[in-house]
């Protein structure tokens, strides 16, 4: 899995890719970088205080010591303590200060840095074609957008920024205390090489259980999305208890992996404490046989603890910060690969403009594989002709659906061409293409929002009276004045508390509102009872003429009213005719009726539908339809 993948600490390459990011903000940031100075300035500034306030006021007043500020400084002792004091108390605020713009800046940054990632990740993805979410589950790509930005926000926000002021508070201190007593800075430096062999143990430790985390992260992720949306299927076969038992496997792997990290994190911050407490004793010894032999003063040695104290605390952030560039370096790998993902469907550099007349759409010698030369179609050919009403049916896997897919450019096909009004539709810009069919699809799918948004899709072409005319075209209309909100009520997640033909019914309503000249309708009135059948099928009579239309179907109320029917058959085009026509040929079409169609079409005609049974089409394995008590 990809989120196993460490990845190196720093790559220049992928930094330089972030930075990116960076720039539209860069005045910010270098305001921020000027108050990281200032703030590590301020914090330098403490000790050097109170050093001279020791040993000018308080050990050895009458000791010269070298300063700067010796000639601002009273040579009163309380009137100098009070100046050291005020200094001292300004330092403070300043770096305060400072600290609180400086973290308050790159937040914010961090923020609207990540805020840029995420729309170009979002775009990116709705460029994207359908085999690319063939091929990946959409709980790695949820893992993507949230947890793998989220951990370039915290190298955005505080990784980079707090790393400058460790290093950089930690080469002033150096430098300080080389000036200082350079005896007392080696002293403090020898504790190094044990304090690098402890953290390089501590980041190895982390760096597994950090691998370990994200892995399962990604599987939560994942198993959380597949099933919230099958908890129903869950509910019905009583898979509760199974579905929990495998979550909590996969929720006790990311405990596991935490508890690995806290128990390095436990041992890791004690044991470097232990080792500055033993560099402080070996302070404190070697310090006080060198001030009283007189070559050190008190207030150098107050201020090396104070420094001693602050030398390690960077070196903790450092070891922390170091996993966290690691984990962000491997986020922006994952990253980037999705946004350097190519789209295998575009458009044209330079796209032929749209047919604005009447046009036919025709199939080619077509040939498509979803995969390798698995053929789904082939050598598929036929023409409709504009205002001309096609319907497609066969067994399951015959490839009907695929030819919806393969006129949107969904997916692209192998061989052959299709043509609208004589142009491959490789030709036209992809919104072009699309804008101008409507469709129905058999899994209806709504969005968060109301039912206004849901038909109108956020254009602003569509009219309140198409969206009224185009429901009480698929009598959808006395439903929805029935509500209190009427076309301001509000849509759930996946249109929950509606059924599911009243879903198939907004989505009928929503492909009329937006008037297309190209109608495909895919098993479009599967979900709705055959009284609204029926009552649709009137509707679609009258829209479908003057367009151009596909329709998918089983049912043979939809299918009657076709002018051609084609009948795919194991991946090809094996019949064409009209409904009697084929009937007389006696082939396929003849056996689907036979199997399927004639019961249902006695009892369509009947005056009156049965109030104790209605009839379910034949599933996939092509059995007659079952009649079922309601």
């Amino acid at each position: 899995m990809e989120e196993e993948i460490l990845g190196k600490a720093y790559d220049a390459r992928l930094m330089r890719r972030l930075v990116r990011y960076l720039r539209p903000y860069r005045a910010t940031v270098i305001v921020s970088l000027g108050f990281l100075v200032v703030q590590s300035l301020a914090q330098v500034c403490g000790p050097i205080l109170t050093q001279l306030a020791i040993d000018k006021y308080l050990a050895r007043p009458d000791h010269p010591v070298e300063s700067v500020l010796n000639r601002w400084l009273s040579s009163n002792t309380w009137t100098g303590l009070a100046q050291i004091s005020g200094l001292y108390l300004a330092a403070v605020l300043i770096a305060f200060a400072a600290e609180f713009t400086q973290t308050y800046l790159m937040q914010r940054t961090g923020q609207y840095a990540m805020f840029d990632l995420r729309r170009e990740l979002m775009a990116h993805l709705q460029r994207l074609d359908m085999s690319y979410y063939d091929r990946n589950p959409v709980g790695r790509l949820l893992t993507r957008v949230t947890t793998d930005v989220d951990a370039l926000n915290e190298l955005w926000s505080s990784g980079l920024v707090e790393i400058s002021a460790d290093l950089l508070g930690l080469a002033l201190a150096i430098m300080v205390m080389v000036r200082m007593s350079p005896g007392l800075t080696l002293l403090l430096v020898l504790v190094m090489p044990v304090v690098i062999l402890v953290t390089a143990r501590f980041r190895k430790a982390v760096q597994q259980s950090y691998r370990r985390i994200r892995v399962a992260i990604a599987r939560i992720n994942a198993y959380l999305q597949e099933h919230v949306n099958g908890m129903a299927v869950l509910q019905l076969f009583n898979r509760e208890g199974r579905s929990r038992q495998e979550f909590t496997r996969i929720n006790r792997d990311h405990m596991e992996a935490y508890k690995d990290a806290i128990q390095a994190y436990g041992w890791f911050y004690p044991v470097i404490e232990f080792l500055s407490m033993l560099a402080l004793a070996a302070l404190l010894a070697y310090g006080g046989f060198r001030i009283r032999s007189g070559f050190l003063s008190l207030g150098v040695m107050v201020a090396f603890f104070q420094y001693g104290q602050r030398f390690f605390r960077p070196i903790q952030d450092l070891s922390e910060k170091y996993n966290s560039l690691q984990a962000a370096m491997a986020a922006s790998e994952r990253v980037f690969k999705l946004l350097d993902t190519p789209a295998a469907i575009t458009s044209p550099r330079v796209p032929k403009p749209f047919p604005q007349e009447a046009a036919s759409v025709e199939f080619d010698h077509v040939w498509f594989a979803y995969k390798d030369e698995d053929w789904v179609l082939r050598d598929v050919s036929f023409r409709i002709e504009p205002g001309e009403t096609i319907a497609v049916v066969g067994h399951t896997g015959a490839g009907k659906t695929t030819l919806a897919s393969l006129l949107l450019r969904f997916y692209d096909i192998q061989r052959g061409s299709i043509k609208i009004g004589g142009v491959d539709i490789r030709e036209f810009a992809l919104d072009d293409l699309r804008r101008h069919f409507g469709v129905v699809l058999q899994d209806p799918h709504l969005f968060t929002g109301t039912l206004d948004s849901n038909i109108r899709l956020g254009s602003e072409q569509v009219s309140d009276e198409a969206i009224a005319s185009a429901a009480a075209q698929v009598n959808l209309l006395d439903f929805v004045r029935a509500l209190p909100e009427e076309f301001a009520h509000p849509v759930r997640e996946r249109g929950n508390g509606f059924s599911t033909g009243q879903k198939q019914l907004i989505s009928f309503a929503r492909a009329l509102a937006h008037n297309p000249r190209f109608l495909i309708l895919d098993e479009a009135t599967s979900s709705v009872d055959t009284e609204t059948e029926f009552r649709v099928c009137e509707a679609l009579a009258n829209m479908v003429e003057g367009r151009t239309s596909l329709i998918i179907a089983h049912r043979l109320s939809t299918i009657q009213r076709a002018d051609r029917i084609l009948v795919m058959h194991k991946s090809q085009l094996r019949e064409s005719g009209t409904h009697q026509q084929l009937l007389a040929a006696r082939g396929i079409y003849w056996t689907l009726y036979q199997l399927q169609y004639k019961d249902q079409e006695n009892h369509g005609n009947r005056s009156q539908v049965s109030d104790r049974e209605i009839f379910v089409p034949a599933g996939s394995n092509g059995q007659p339809a079952a009649a079922m008590d309601r």
